[in-house]
Protein backbone atom coordinates (compact mmCIF):
# COMPACT_ATOMS: atom_id res chain seq x y z
CA UNK A 1 0.00 0.00 0.00
CA UNK A 2 2.88 2.56 0.88
CA UNK A 3 4.62 1.55 -2.32
CA UNK A 4 1.25 2.57 -4.40
CA UNK A 5 1.31 5.63 -2.56
CA UNK A 6 4.54 6.11 -3.73
CA UNK A 7 4.31 5.51 -7.08
CA UNK A 8 0.47 7.19 -7.65
CA UNK A 9 1.12 10.46 -5.32
CA UNK A 10 -2.41 12.29 -6.37
CA UNK A 11 -4.20 8.92 -6.34
CA UNK A 12 -2.64 8.20 -2.80
CA UNK A 13 -3.46 11.45 -1.74
CA UNK A 14 -6.67 10.86 -2.66
CA UNK A 15 -7.65 8.46 -0.93
CA UNK A 16 -6.04 9.35 2.33
CA UNK A 17 -8.22 12.22 2.23
CA UNK A 18 -11.10 9.93 1.54
CA UNK A 19 -10.61 7.55 4.59
CA UNK A 20 -9.34 10.65 6.92
CA UNK A 21 -12.73 11.58 8.43
CA UNK A 22 -13.22 7.53 9.59
CA UNK A 23 -10.42 7.10 11.28
CA UNK A 24 -10.08 10.20 13.27
CA UNK A 25 -12.05 10.82 16.64
CA UNK A 26 -13.71 14.11 14.49
CA UNK A 27 -14.40 15.99 11.81
CA UNK A 28 -12.50 19.12 12.72
CA UNK A 29 -8.84 17.04 13.42
CA UNK A 30 -8.95 16.14 10.42
CA UNK A 31 -9.42 19.28 8.57
CA UNK A 32 -6.45 20.07 10.92
CA UNK A 33 -4.90 17.73 9.40
CA UNK A 34 -5.36 18.70 5.96
CA UNK A 35 -4.96 22.00 6.17
CA UNK A 36 -1.44 21.54 8.69
CA UNK A 37 -0.47 18.83 5.86
CA UNK A 38 -0.74 21.09 2.99
CA UNK A 39 1.59 23.46 5.02
CA UNK A 40 3.82 20.99 6.01
CA UNK A 41 3.94 19.73 1.75
CA UNK A 42 4.27 23.42 0.93
CA UNK A 43 7.32 23.65 3.63
CA UNK A 44 8.96 20.72 2.13
CA UNK A 45 9.76 22.40 -1.29
CA UNK A 46 12.52 24.36 0.32
CA UNK A 47 13.44 21.68 2.58
CA UNK A 48 12.91 18.48 1.14
CA UNK A 49 13.42 18.89 -2.76
CA UNK A 50 15.95 22.24 -2.45
CA UNK A 51 18.22 21.40 0.50
CA UNK A 52 17.08 24.80 2.57
CA UNK A 53 15.95 24.84 6.08
CA UNK A 54 13.29 27.74 6.59
CA UNK A 55 12.42 29.22 10.20
CA UNK A 56 10.41 31.92 8.57
CA UNK A 57 7.16 30.00 6.96
CA UNK A 58 4.81 30.89 9.74
CA UNK A 59 5.42 34.21 7.87
CA UNK A 60 3.53 32.76 4.79
CA UNK A 61 0.69 30.67 6.78
CA UNK A 62 -0.11 33.45 8.94
CA UNK A 63 -0.06 36.17 6.42
CA UNK A 64 -2.13 33.57 4.36
CA UNK A 65 -4.68 33.22 6.92
CA UNK A 66 -4.82 37.40 7.76
CA UNK A 67 -4.94 38.24 4.21
CA UNK A 68 -8.15 36.00 4.17
CA UNK A 69 -9.64 36.95 7.02
CA UNK A 70 -8.94 40.80 6.51
CA UNK A 71 -10.86 40.30 2.88
CA UNK A 72 -13.91 38.75 4.27
CA UNK A 73 -13.90 40.84 7.54
CA UNK A 74 -13.05 44.19 6.28
CA UNK A 75 -13.83 43.97 2.87
CA UNK A 76 -16.53 41.23 2.56
CA UNK A 77 -15.17 39.74 -0.72
CA UNK A 78 -16.71 35.94 -1.74
CA UNK A 79 -14.97 33.13 -0.46
CA UNK A 80 -13.35 32.31 -3.76
CA UNK A 81 -11.70 35.69 -3.23
CA UNK A 82 -10.49 35.53 0.08
CA UNK A 83 -9.18 31.87 -0.55
CA UNK A 84 -6.90 33.57 -3.51
CA UNK A 85 -6.33 36.58 -1.11
CA UNK A 86 -4.11 34.14 1.30
CA UNK A 87 -2.53 32.47 -1.31
CA UNK A 88 -1.51 35.73 -3.03
CA UNK A 89 -0.37 37.33 0.24
CA UNK A 90 1.67 33.68 0.92
CA UNK A 91 3.37 34.08 -2.45
CA UNK A 92 4.44 37.99 -2.04
CA UNK A 93 5.69 37.74 1.48
CA UNK A 94 7.33 34.69 0.29
CA UNK A 95 9.31 36.44 -2.91
CA UNK A 96 10.21 39.39 -0.27
CA UNK A 97 11.56 36.82 2.15
CA UNK A 98 13.02 34.82 -0.93
CA UNK A 99 14.68 38.25 -2.66
CA UNK A 100 16.25 38.60 0.46
CA UNK A 101 17.95 35.26 2.16
CA UNK A 102 18.70 33.19 -1.48
CA UNK A 103 21.91 34.75 -1.07
CA UNK A 104 22.52 32.56 2.06
CA UNK A 105 22.66 29.11 2.22
CA UNK A 106 22.63 26.57 5.74
CA UNK A 107 22.23 27.80 8.75
CA UNK A 108 22.31 31.52 7.82
CA UNK A 109 19.51 31.39 5.20
CA UNK A 110 17.73 29.80 8.52
CA UNK A 111 18.29 32.61 10.27
CA UNK A 112 17.76 34.77 7.59
CA UNK A 113 14.09 33.70 7.50
CA UNK A 114 13.85 33.55 11.13
CA UNK A 115 14.40 37.25 11.31
CA UNK A 116 12.22 38.21 8.51
CA UNK A 117 9.19 36.31 10.14
CA UNK A 118 9.82 37.79 13.02
CA UNK A 119 9.70 40.97 11.16
CA UNK A 120 6.09 40.15 9.77
CA UNK A 121 4.51 38.97 13.28
CA UNK A 122 5.33 42.55 15.09
CA UNK A 123 4.12 43.82 11.81
CA UNK A 124 0.84 41.84 11.66
CA UNK A 125 0.76 42.58 15.80
CA UNK A 126 1.09 46.71 15.16
CA UNK A 127 -1.66 46.95 12.51
CA UNK A 128 -4.58 46.64 15.07
CA UNK A 129 -7.19 48.31 13.04
CA UNK A 130 -6.89 45.43 10.54
CA UNK A 131 -5.71 42.30 12.71
CA UNK A 132 -6.73 42.86 15.78
CA UNK A 133 -3.69 42.74 17.31
CA UNK A 134 -2.89 40.53 20.45
CA UNK A 135 -6.63 39.28 19.87
CA UNK A 136 -6.17 37.92 16.68
CA UNK A 137 -8.49 38.82 13.76
CA UNK A 138 -12.49 37.37 15.00
CA UNK A 139 -14.88 37.46 13.20
CA UNK A 140 -13.94 35.50 10.22
CA UNK A 141 -17.33 33.78 9.86
CA UNK A 142 -18.02 32.04 6.47
CA UNK A 143 -21.65 30.58 6.96
CA UNK A 144 -22.56 29.93 3.08
CA UNK A 145 -21.06 29.10 0.11
CA UNK A 146 -22.20 30.89 -2.81
CA UNK A 147 -21.82 28.11 -5.63
CA UNK A 148 -23.57 29.51 -9.20
CA UNK A 149 -26.67 27.09 -9.21
CA UNK A 150 -26.03 25.91 -5.28
CA UNK A 151 -25.83 27.22 -1.80
CA UNK A 152 -23.60 25.12 0.46
CA UNK A 153 -23.75 25.41 4.78
CA UNK A 154 -20.27 25.80 5.17
CA UNK A 155 -20.84 25.15 8.99
CA UNK A 156 -21.73 21.45 8.52
CA UNK A 157 -18.91 19.91 9.30
CA UNK A 158 -19.55 17.16 6.41
CA UNK A 159 -19.27 20.32 3.89
CA UNK A 160 -16.61 22.09 5.86
CA UNK A 161 -14.44 19.12 5.21
CA UNK A 162 -14.84 18.01 1.78
CA UNK A 163 -14.90 21.63 -0.07
CA UNK A 164 -11.37 21.76 2.44
CA UNK A 165 -10.14 18.34 0.94
CA UNK A 166 -11.14 18.92 -2.32
CA UNK A 167 -9.47 22.16 -2.74
CA UNK A 168 -6.53 20.34 -0.71
CA UNK A 169 -6.39 17.52 -2.99
CA UNK A 170 -6.52 20.48 -5.96
CA UNK A 171 -3.28 21.73 -4.89
CA UNK A 172 -1.52 18.40 -3.65
CA UNK A 173 -2.07 17.27 -7.60
CA UNK A 174 -1.19 20.47 -8.86
CA UNK A 175 2.26 20.46 -6.44
CA UNK A 176 2.75 16.70 -8.01
CA UNK A 177 2.85 17.65 -11.70
CA UNK A 178 5.20 20.40 -10.95
CA UNK A 179 7.51 18.56 -8.89
CA UNK A 180 7.57 16.15 -12.10
CA UNK A 181 8.18 18.57 -14.35
CA UNK A 182 11.62 20.20 -15.56
CA UNK A 183 11.47 22.44 -12.49
CA UNK A 184 11.15 19.94 -10.23
CA UNK A 185 14.06 18.59 -11.54
CA UNK A 186 16.19 21.68 -11.21
CA UNK A 187 15.26 21.71 -7.59
CA UNK A 188 16.59 18.69 -7.35
CA UNK A 189 19.72 19.16 -9.13
CA UNK A 190 20.46 22.25 -7.11
CA UNK A 191 20.05 20.17 -3.52
CA UNK A 192 21.98 17.43 -4.66
CA UNK A 193 24.98 19.10 -6.26
CA UNK A 194 24.84 23.36 -6.30
CA UNK A 195 28.46 23.37 -8.15
CA UNK A 196 27.61 20.74 -10.61
CA UNK A 197 24.08 22.76 -10.98
CA UNK A 198 25.49 25.56 -11.62
CA UNK A 199 27.91 23.74 -14.84
CA UNK A 200 24.74 22.47 -16.21
CA UNK A 201 23.78 26.22 -16.63
CA UNK A 202 21.15 26.35 -13.38
CA UNK A 203 21.14 29.89 -12.54
CA UNK A 204 20.81 28.40 -8.63
CA UNK A 205 19.44 31.71 -6.74
CA UNK A 206 16.71 32.09 -9.37
CA UNK A 207 15.79 28.41 -8.66
CA UNK A 208 15.48 28.95 -4.91
CA UNK A 209 13.58 32.11 -5.12
CA UNK A 210 11.16 30.53 -7.19
CA UNK A 211 11.02 27.21 -4.89
CA UNK A 212 10.93 29.83 -2.17
CA UNK A 213 7.82 31.59 -3.91
CA UNK A 214 5.77 28.44 -4.91
CA UNK A 215 6.45 27.55 -1.53
CA UNK A 216 4.82 30.45 -0.17
CA UNK A 217 1.69 30.15 -2.66
CA UNK A 218 1.00 26.39 -1.13
CA UNK A 219 1.26 27.61 2.88
CA UNK A 220 -0.46 30.95 1.76
CA UNK A 221 -3.22 28.28 0.39
CA UNK A 222 -2.95 26.75 4.09
CA UNK A 223 -3.27 29.79 5.67
CA UNK A 224 -6.22 30.97 3.94
CA UNK A 225 -7.72 27.53 4.64
CA UNK A 226 -7.03 27.71 8.33
CA UNK A 227 -8.77 30.90 9.11
CA UNK A 228 -11.70 30.01 7.01
CA UNK A 229 -12.16 26.57 9.60
CA UNK A 230 -11.05 28.24 12.83
CA UNK A 231 -13.04 31.40 12.15
CA UNK A 232 -10.56 33.35 13.44
CA UNK A 233 -6.54 34.38 13.01
CA UNK A 234 -4.67 34.21 16.59
CA UNK A 235 -1.76 36.49 16.33
CA UNK A 236 0.52 32.77 17.27
CA UNK A 237 -0.23 32.27 13.67
CA UNK A 238 2.71 34.02 13.01
CA UNK A 239 5.30 33.02 16.02
CA UNK A 240 8.36 31.10 14.97
CA UNK A 241 7.38 28.20 17.01
CA UNK A 242 5.00 27.47 14.24
CA UNK A 243 7.69 27.62 11.75
CA UNK A 244 9.43 24.51 14.08
CA UNK A 245 6.03 22.74 13.64
CA UNK A 246 6.37 22.46 9.85
CA UNK A 247 9.94 21.03 10.31
CA UNK A 248 8.86 18.62 12.65
CA UNK A 249 6.07 17.73 10.49
CA UNK A 250 7.72 16.83 7.55
CA UNK A 251 10.87 15.19 9.51
CA UNK A 252 8.30 13.10 11.21
CA UNK A 253 7.02 12.08 7.95
CA UNK A 254 9.63 11.36 5.48
CA UNK A 255 11.13 14.71 4.29
CA UNK A 256 12.70 12.92 1.64
CA UNK A 257 8.98 11.70 0.01
CA UNK A 258 6.17 13.62 -1.28
CA UNK A 259 3.83 12.03 1.08
CA UNK A 260 5.67 12.50 4.59
CA UNK A 261 4.50 15.45 5.10
CA UNK A 262 1.06 14.95 5.61
CA UNK A 263 1.88 11.62 7.00
CA UNK A 264 3.88 13.67 9.81
CA UNK A 265 1.46 15.66 9.78
CA UNK A 266 -1.59 13.53 10.66
CA UNK A 267 0.91 11.62 13.32
CA UNK A 268 1.29 15.09 15.50
CA UNK A 269 -1.49 16.16 15.40
CA UNK A 270 -3.22 12.63 16.38
CA UNK A 271 -0.63 12.94 19.15
CA UNK A 272 -1.48 16.77 20.23
CA UNK A 273 -5.57 15.82 20.64
CA UNK A 274 -4.51 12.75 22.77
CA UNK A 275 -1.94 13.44 25.16
CA UNK A 276 -3.46 16.92 25.56
CA UNK A 277 -6.57 15.98 27.20
CA UNK A 278 -4.20 13.96 29.51
CA UNK A 279 -1.45 16.21 30.66
CA UNK A 280 -0.80 19.64 29.37
CA UNK A 281 2.97 18.70 29.05
CA UNK A 282 1.78 17.12 26.02
CA UNK A 283 4.68 19.23 24.02
CA UNK A 284 7.18 16.77 26.05
CA UNK A 285 5.91 13.50 24.82
CA UNK A 286 5.10 14.59 21.35
CA UNK A 287 9.35 15.82 21.54
CA UNK A 288 10.35 12.23 22.85
CA UNK A 289 8.58 10.86 19.95
CA UNK A 290 10.33 13.12 17.53
CA UNK A 291 13.44 12.60 19.16
CA UNK A 292 12.91 8.47 18.67
CA UNK A 293 12.38 8.82 15.08
CA UNK A 294 15.00 11.14 14.68
CA UNK A 295 17.64 8.18 15.89
CA UNK A 296 15.87 4.79 14.69
CA UNK A 297 13.97 6.28 11.71
CA UNK A 298 15.87 8.62 9.95
CA UNK A 299 13.94 8.65 6.65
CA UNK A 300 10.90 9.55 8.78
CA UNK A 301 7.70 7.23 9.25
CA UNK A 302 6.84 7.64 5.43
CA UNK A 303 9.85 7.50 4.31
CA UNK A 304 11.34 4.08 6.38
CA UNK A 305 8.31 2.22 5.67
CA UNK A 306 8.30 2.86 1.83
CA UNK A 307 11.94 1.42 1.78
CA UNK A 308 10.93 -1.66 3.70
CA UNK A 309 8.22 -2.40 1.96
CA UNK A 310 10.62 -2.08 -1.32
Amino acid sequence: MADWFFRHPVLGAGFFILILPFITPYTALAVMILVYGLYALGFNIMYGHVGLLSFGHSALLGGGAYACGIALVHLGLPWGACILAGTLAGTLIAFVMGALAVRTRGIYFAMVTLALSQVAYFGFYQAEPWTGGENGLRGVNLRTLGIPGLSLDFTTPAVRYTVIGLLVWGAVALLARILASPFGAAMLAVRENEARAKACGFDVRLVRLQAMTLSGAFCGLAGALLALHLSIVPIETLHYTTSGVAVMMAILGGSNTFFGPFVGAAVFLFLESVVSTRTEHWPLVVGVVFVLFILLARQGIWGTLVARLR
